[in-house]
Parts: C-alpha cells; sequence; structure tokens
C-alpha cells in the first residue's frame, strides 16, 4: 500500500471519531500537510506531517504506517507519531485553567459561586430580620 486517502487514514488512526467528521475538517481548511490546507481525498504517504486544527491547539502527525481499516487504539502508535511542540500543549493547559474566567459579568449560565451568592443572599436569614412588612393596604380613606 503505497498511498492512502487523508479522511480514512485520520479516522483509521482515531484522531477522528467518524471519516465524515474527517472529510468535514477537510472541507473547513482545518487539515494542512506542510502548510498547505488540503481536501480529503488528498494521498497521503510514510513520512508525511500532518497538521490537525482543533482550536485552540494545531496538533501534528508523522505519518509511519498506512491503513484503512479502523484499528484499536493500541495500535495506533505504529502508524503515527505524535509530534506536536509543547508550546501548542501549553496553550491547551492555559485555556483548561481559565476555563470560565473569561466569561463577561452577567453573561451565560452563573457559576457555583454565583448560585451560592444568590442563595445567601435570598436565604432565610435575611427575612427574619425584625422588621414586619404585613402593612394593611385594604384601608379605605374617607
Amino acid at each position: 500500500m503505497g498511498e492512502v486517502r487523508i479522511d480514512k487514514w485520520m479516522w483509521a488512526t482515531r484522531i477522528f471519531k467518524t471519516r465524515t467528521i474527517a472529510t468535514e475538517a477537510c472541507k473547513k481548511n482545518r487539515i494542512a500537510i506542510n502548510g498547505v490546507n488540503v481536501k480529503a481525498s488528498r494521498m497521503i504517504k510514510v513520512g508525511d506531517v500532518i497538521q490537525v486544527r482543533k482550536p485552540p491547539v494545531t496538533y501534528s502527525f508523522k505519518v509511519l504506517g498506512l491503513t484503512e481499516r479502523r484499528m484499536g487504539a493500541k495500535l495506533v502508535s505504529e502508524y503515527l507519531e505524535n509530534v506536536t511542540t509543547p508550546d501548542q500543549y501549553e496553550l491547551l493547559e492555559m485555556n483548561r485553567i481559565t476555563g470560565f474566567v473569561d466569561r463577561s459579568k452577567g453573561m451565560g449560565r452563573p457559576t457555583k459561586k454565583d448560585r451560592r451568592d444568590m442563595q445567601e443572599f435570598t436565604g432565610t436569614s435575611y427575612m427574619n430580620d425584625g422588621f414586619d412588612f404585613d402593612f394593611d393596604f385594604d384601608s379605605t380613606e374617607d
């Protein structure tokens, strides 16, 4: 086997869960070989370095072997070598650490801390402060 379609190879080596997703990634220009975006039908050979953009990280894989058949996760290391640079993993780690810190105040779902603050504010401690707000508003004035 001298060459294999890039979408089949990425599916077979478990970079993508389905071949359709691999094809879509190619159509969205997220797959490149040596910095050049490629189509799903592009044939690859041993020694090619493939860049896969899964924001925020760009993974790089060196082709060690060719296959069109999906394999178990333990066999993947025989067909590809992960040559992703450490700075890409640092970018991923920074993204994981920041999490929702960049969320604008009041936007999106409340965090657990927001929920606890709201419960503390609306809790019974504020309601039983000795004030009586049961006014009689039904009295008629003459």
